[in-house]
C-alpha cells in the first residue's frame, strides 16, 4: 500500500461523499415539511433536490480538468468551502426572512456548485493515491462507495430528527458537516506531487475527443447505468417520503428510520462489493449484469404498492440491494481502466451523469405520482432491459483498456 495512504486519510476522503450525500439526501424526509412551511407544491420542493443536481451537472467536467491540471486537493478545498456557505445562505434566509424559497435554491445552487468539486474528484485521487495497486483501489473506492451510501443510510434518520426541531436545521447542519471535512482534507490527505507537465486546453479537448473514440462505447453504458441507478434511487426515495407522510401518517423520525431500511441493505452490499471486485474486470460484469437485469424486474412493482408498506419496502430493499452492488462496481471500472492524466476529467462525466438521476428522479415522480406513477415504474423498468442489453453487447473485458 502507498505509504501516504494512512487511516485518516482514507476516512478524510470517505468523509466527502458522506457529507455530500447528507447534503442532499438528508433533505428528502424533510421535504413535505417545506412544503407546508413555504406553501410550495410537491414540485417546487422536488426543485431542492434538482436545483443542487443540476449546478453540479454543468460544474462537474470543469472541475474534472481543474483537478487533471493544478491537483485534486486544490479544487476539493474550495469546493466544501462553497458547500458550507450555500448552507448558511439557504439556513440564514429560513430563519431571517417571509419568503426564503428563492434563497434556498441559491444555496442549494452554491452546494452543487461545491458538490461538483468535491465528491467526484475522490474518485481520481484514489486512483492516484494507490497507483498500479488495482486490488488495494478497488478496496478503498469500495470504502468510499460504502462512505456514500452510509450518508445515504443516515439521511433520512438525521434530517427528520433536526428538522423536528426547527425546520430549517438540516440546512446549518450541512455547513457544519462541511466544515469538519475541510478540516480534514486541510490536515490528513497528502497528495503526492505530479511532476508531469499538463496539456493546454486545446491539447486536453482533443485528447479527451479521442478517448471518447476509443472506448466510447463501454464507457457511455457505465454513464448510463450511473445514470439510471440514481434516476432509480431517488424517484423511489421522494415517492416513499411522500406516500409515507400523506398516505400512511407516518411522519418524523419514524418515516426516517423506514426510509434507512433499503439504503443500509445498500450500504452493505456496496461494501462486500467493493471488498470482492479486487481489480477483476469479469467479476465487475457479472455484478453489472446481474444489478442491472435486477433492477429492470423489480422496478415496475415499486408503482402497484402504494397500500402495502411492507412489501414496498422490501422491494425497496432489493433495489437497493442491486444499487449497492452497482455504484462500486462502475467506479471500478472507471477509476481502473482510465490513465491518470484522463481519469478527473473522465470521472467528473461519470459523476455528472449520476447526477442527472439525481435531478430528474423527484421531479419525474412529483410530475406523475397522482395518476401515473404505475406507467412511469413500468418504463424504468423498460428503461433498465435497454441497458441490461447494451452491458451484454458493449461492456467485454477482453476489449478494453487496462
Amino acid at each position: 500500500m502507498n505509504k501516504q495512504v494512512g487511516l485518516w486519510c482514507v476516512i478524510s476522503m470517505a468523509s466527502i461523499p458522506l457529507v455530500m450525500t447528507l447534503g442532499n439526501s438528508m433533505l428528502i424526509p424533510v421535504l413535505p415539511i417545506f412544503e407546508d412551511k413555504l406553501n410550495i407544491s410537491s414540485f417546487q420542493s422536488s426543485m431542492i433536490i434538482t436545483s443542487y443536481s443540476i449546478a453540479a451537472i454543468l460544474l462537474i467536467p470543469i472541475a474534472g480538468y481543474l483537478s487533471d491540471r493544478f491537483g485534486r486537493k486544490k479544487v476539493i478545498i474550495p469546493s466544501l468551502i462553497l458547500t458550507l456557505i450555500g448552507g448558511l445562505i439557504a439556513g440564514l434566509a429560513s430563519s431571517m426572512t417571509d419568503s426564503p424559497y428563492l434563497w434556498i435554491i441559491l444555496g442549494r445552487i452554491l452546494q452543487g456548485f461545491g458538490a461538483a468539486g468535491a465528491a467526484p474528484i475522490v474518485l481520481p485521487l484514489v486512483g492516484d493515491l494507490y497507483k498500479n495497486d488495482d486490488e488495494h483501489a478497488s478496496s478503498c473506492l469500495g470504502i468510499i462507495e460504502t462512505s456514500n451510501t452510509f450518508g445515504k443510510v443516515l439521511s433520512p434518520i438525521v434530517g427528520a430528527a433536526f428538522a423536528a426541531i426547527v425546520w430549517y436545521i438540516p440546512f446549518y447542519a450541512i455547513s457544519v458537516f462541511s466544515l469538519i471535512s475541510l478540516i480534514f482534507v486541510l490536515f490528513f490527505i497528502k497528495v503526492p506531487r505530479d511532476q508531469n507537465p499538463h496539456d493546454p486546453l486545446k491539447i486536453f479537448l482533443s485528447k479527451t475527443k479521442d478517448i471518447f473514440k476509443r472506448e466510447g462505447n463501454w464507457l457511455y453504458v457505465v454513464f448510463g447505468i450511473g445514470a439510471y441507478t440514481m434516476l432509480v434511487l431517488f424517484g423511489i426515495l421522494f415517492y416513499l417520503s411522500d406516500i409515507l407522510e400523506k398516505s400512511h401518517d407516518i411522519e418524523g423520525v419514524r418515516k426516517g428510520i423506514i426510509l434507512a431500511i433499503p439504503l443500509l441493505v445498500l450500504c452493505l452490499a456496496s461494501l462486500l462489493a467493493g471488498k470482492n471486485i479486487k481489480g477483476d474486470l469479469n467479476v465487475m460484469r457479472y455484478l453489472l449484469v446481474v444489478g442491472v437485469g435486477i433492477l429492470s424486474l423489480f422496478v415496475p412493482f415499486v408503482g402497484f404498492l402504494e397500500d402495502n408498506v411492507r412489501m414496498l419496502l422490501l422491494i425497496s430493499s432489493v433495489v437497493g440491494l442491486s444499487i449497492g452492488a452497482l455504484l462500486p462496481t462502475l467506479d471500478a471500472m472507471i477509476t481502473e481502466n482510465i490513465e491518470k492524466d484522463e481519469r478527473g476529467t473522465i470521472t467528473s462525466f461519470y459523476s455528472s451523469a449520476r447526477f442527472i438521476g439525481v435531478a430528474l428522479g423527484p421531479p419525474l415522480i412529483s410530475i406523475f405520482m397522482n395518476e401515473y406513477v404505475k406507467v412511469i415504474y413500468i418504463l424504468g423498468g423498460c428503461l433498465g432491459v435497454l441497458i441490461l442489453i447494451l452491458t451484454f453487447i458493449f461492456i467485454k473485458p477482453s476489449q478494453q483498456s487496462v
